[in-house]
């Protein structure tokens, strides 16, 4: 049942929502004041109360003991939202990578790109608008190549553990399953090279495109420049395909094991 829910997932494109942009900043904007307004708040009130009601010296001390352990407590509150966030983020970037990483979602992936990368997107679309989303749409091909490649990497060494396990047996079933074992590592291997091929294309593009950038292209240079750089990570179903690969190899696997076992 599970995989057949993941299959479903996977067939669907998932798109930003703006439940998603609000969750996102309630979480952000929720991890660095809750140390501020959890100990304070109801530390100024107990404060105020105390105050009007005569100098109350119980209410008093209350606020100042409410402020240290409203101090811990919103420390705490902190860390498990941004623990929580963390682990929401990484579920929604691999929902959103699932038919390749789009121009305007690279924002939500800018922690897999390198120091330099990010200084030149920075710089790019800081000289250049054009250019600036050429650079954009090229590092989300180059983000979705990486991905497929690193993926595809923790396949295929799946496939041959389980290959080295078959080896030690000696029936037809386990021979069946070498054969189809066989065919899968061939098709990764084959997802993994053009993955590779995508990003070695991916990493050109973008060094063009900075080269454009520092000789201060025309207008008609960098709309020539945009017609041959366009990135083609969204063009490519790469993605969609290496994952819906993995979840059959998956079920192929457990299959074969339920029928080895029952043998």
């Amino acid at each position: 049942m599970e995989a057949e829910n993941w299959n479903t997932a996977l067939e669907k494109n998932y798109e930003l929502t703006r439940k998603d942009l609000i969750k996102n900043k309630v979480l952000t904007n929720g991890s660095w004041l809750s140390p501020i307004l959890i100990p304070v708040l109801p530390a100024l009130i107990l404060f105020l109360i105390g105050i009007f009601t005569g100098g109350n010296p119980f209410l008093l001390a209350l606020s100042f003991v409410w402020l240290i352990g409203g101090f811990i407590l919103g420390l705490i509150v902190s860390g498990s939202l941004l623990i929580y966030r963390q682990r929401w983020l990484s579920q929604l970037r691999e929902k959103l990578a699932v038919d390749g990483i789009k121009t305007e979602e690279v924002e939500w992936f800018k922690h897999e790109l390198t120091s330099a990368e990010r200084k030149a997107l920075k710089e790019v679309e800081g000289q250049n608008r054009l250019l600036g989303d050429a650079y954009r749409e090229t590092l989300a091909s180059r983000l979705t190549a990486t991905r497929i490649i690193k993926s595809s990497k923790s396949e295929l060494l799946l496939v041959k553990k389980r290959q080295n396990k078959l080896r030690n047996l000696k029936t037809e079933a386990a021979s069946d399953l070498q054969k189809v074992l066989q065919e899968d590592y061939k098709k990764l291997e084959k997802i993994k090279s053009e993955a590779e091929q995508m990003r070695m294309e991916a990493e050109t593009r973008l060094q063009l495109i900075e080269a454009a950038t520092h000789r201060g292209t025309s207008l008609a240079d960098t709309e020539l420049a945009l017609k041959k750089l366009t990135a083609r990570s969204v063009e490519l179903p790469l993605a969609l395909e290496a994952l819906k690969m993995e979840e059959e190899i998956r079920k192929e696997l457990e299959a074969n094991d339920e029928k080895l076992l029952g043998e």
